[in-house]
């Protein structure tokens, strides 16, 4: 009864402790590098509302061309703000502009068309590849000094646009999407809304894009072709500000290629069995604050990307110049990810005071060979996390694509030994520099694991002044340069620590505590320059016979 009262008491500290955090914080504290301050959006003061372009706000009368003669109407007077007013407004795609404040007041909805034939296709980047897709329901390209701000709701209506794996629903729910249309795989694992949609799946051998298919053909599966609900791309001085944007066709919101950007005080939801029903996807981004948000996500919740094997690195773009503060995420396959589109990397991020309730994994680093691109400089620090099923913090070098939480048909992803030595190249990923402080978790399935590769192998990860409440333990792998810094490590299952094929790992201040005698493993013949906690002794410590003399101490 007392766990359960602190585990409640925990919760409730973690929700309210950091309320209003920006309103009294210098946001720029206590970043750990040189960062200029974000270009804020400020627009002329010009103000209409959607009804005074025969906006009506039914439920069931399209505004398309409402919203684009308001829009066009407040360029032509130099911008200013478009008043969404209580009511629910049906629309199509809504194509913002420089210098134009999209405000959605307290108790309004926007709601978009379930019509597909009103989102054409268009070139964009999805995934990190180039190809093509549906129309974005909110899209701006090349704009400047845009906005999305006030209270209301943004609803992408992606229920008629995903396919839903029946492993995901419960049987009341199953049945309602088979009876709403569609069609069943012939497994009968997967209701698919379309037979378009069908057709593009099975033509589809790269997750979402169908190359197996002539571009000539995607008309005729252009169901699959699902959009991400807000699409920035090659903006400059964007503000998202107090929304709540949901039920997306694909990611709720993806900025591309974008600088000077702010998210803050907005709610990010999709339902927990949306396929990549990601929260923000943050790609080859520079000049950003993302702070005082709700993410209950489908997928990963605040993702860092830069694009995909060859199309990433041909941009040449990082993720850099990133302050992520004060955010919330329950469900989600990771609470903050970078990965696994890493090609043009990121550097220079700052993540601090978050609070990770159940998410799939905390904080999640994923890449694979053939991506190349370097993730450097990443600090973390003052993050909580309960109810974790898996890692709270993960890296894996060998992803691909597996959820977190297996789902039905998944295999698990881990460190594959390779078969062969791989020659480091421009398709080798680099994950280095990235320093964790004051790190909690408690009630969760696995503290840490550090898997890199043999060729490229993690370098100089900083885990200190933390504490981690778990059923396993720390697995280090194909790692160089790894300390944790009075890490007080408490497990039940397992092996408390185990290394391989790693080298000047620093563990030396670790307390292992465990229900039974804590017990480290030390294998592999590249293993060197270990040091172990000074209380590990005797049968607590095992060490296979191919490690060099003197390599543990």
């Amino acid at each position: 009864m007392k766990k359960s009262f602190k585990i409640v008491g925990l919760v409730a500290a973690m929700l309210f402790s950091g309320q209003f955090y920006a309103q009294n914080t210098d946001i720029y504290k206590g970043i750990e590098f040189k960062m200029p301050k974000v270009a804020e959006t400020s627009f002329a003061a010009n103000t209409v509302s959607i009804k005074d372009f025969g906006g009506i706000a039914d439920g069931k009368t399209k505004n398309t061309e409402a919203f684009r003669k308001a829009i066009d109407a407040l360029v032509k007077k130099g911008g200013g703000k478009l008043v969404v007013p209580r009511g629910m407004w049906l629309t199509g795609p809504i194509v913002l502009q420089s210098n134009i404040n999209l405000h959605v007041e307290e108790g309004s909805m926007i709601i978009f068309s379930t019509d597909k034939s009103d989102y054409p296709l268009v070139d964009v980047s999805f995934e990190g590849l180039n190809t093509i897709r549906c129309q974005s329901p909110i899209s701006a390209r090349n704009a400047k000094n845009i906005a999305i701000t006030g209270k209301g709701v943004i609803d992408g209506s992606g229920d008629v646009w995903r396919a839903v794996k029946k492993s995901k629903l419960s049987e009341v729910e199953w049945k309602k999407f088979v009876a709403s249309g569609g069609i069943v795989s012939k497994d009968g694992k997967t209701w698919y809304p379309s037979e378009s949609y069908k057709r593009g799946f099975e033509g589809s051998s790269s997750f979402n894009v169908p190359d197996k298919i002539n571009k000539s053909e995607l008309e005729s599966v252009k169901d699959f072709l699902r959009p991400v609900m807000v699409s920035i791309v090659g903006c400059d001085q964007v503000l998202l500000d107090g929304p709540t944007f949901q039920n997306s066709p694909a990611w709720n919101l993806h900025p591309l290629m974008t600088s000077n950007l702010i998210l803050r005080n907005l709610t990010v939801r999709n339902p927990w069995y949306s396929q990549n029903g990601d929260g923000v996807d943050l790609e080859s981004c520079k000049n950003v604050l993302i702070y005082d948000n709700t993410f209950d996500v489908g997928d990963d919740a605040i993702c860092i990307k830069s694009g995909k094997n060859e199309d990433g690195r041909k941009r040449g773009m990082p993720t850099e110049n990133v302050i992520i503060k004060n955010n919330i995420v329950y469900h989600g396959h990771g609470g903050f990810v970078i990965g696994s589109e890493m090609s043009g990397g990121a550097r220079n991020m700052h993540v601090s005071d978050c609070t990770f309730i159940g998410t799939d994994i905390g904080l999640r680093f994923k890449t694979t060979r053939g991506r190349g691109g370097v993730v450097e400089n990443i600090y973390i620090k003052n993050i909580d996390m309960i109810n974790i099923p898996t890692q709270t913090i993960g890296f894996n070098m060998f992803y691909e694509g597996a959820s977190p939480v297996l789902e039905d048909g998944q295999k698990a992803e881990g460190n594959k030994a390779p078969e062969k030595i791989y020659p480091v190249t421009e398709e080798t990923p680099v994950f280095r520099n990235i320093y964790f402080k004051n790190i909690t978790a408690t009630n969760s399935d696995e503290a840490i694991t550090l898997f890199g590769l043999a060729e490229m192998n993690l370098k100089n990860i900083v885990i200190e002044d933390s504490q981690f409440d778990t059923k396993k333990g720390l697995t280090i792998v194909d790692a160089d340069g790894i300390q944790l810094k009075n890490v007080k490590l408490s497990y039940t299952e397992g092996t408390g620590t185990t290394i391989l094929n790693s080298k000047n790992i620093d563990l030396s201040t670790l307390k292992l505590e465990s229900t039974q005698k804590p017990t480290i493993k030390v294998l592999g013949s590249k293993t060197t320059a270990v040091k172990l906690p000074k209380d590990i002794k005797g049968e607590q410590l095992s060490i296979s016979k191919e490690i060099a003399k003197n390599a543990v101490k």
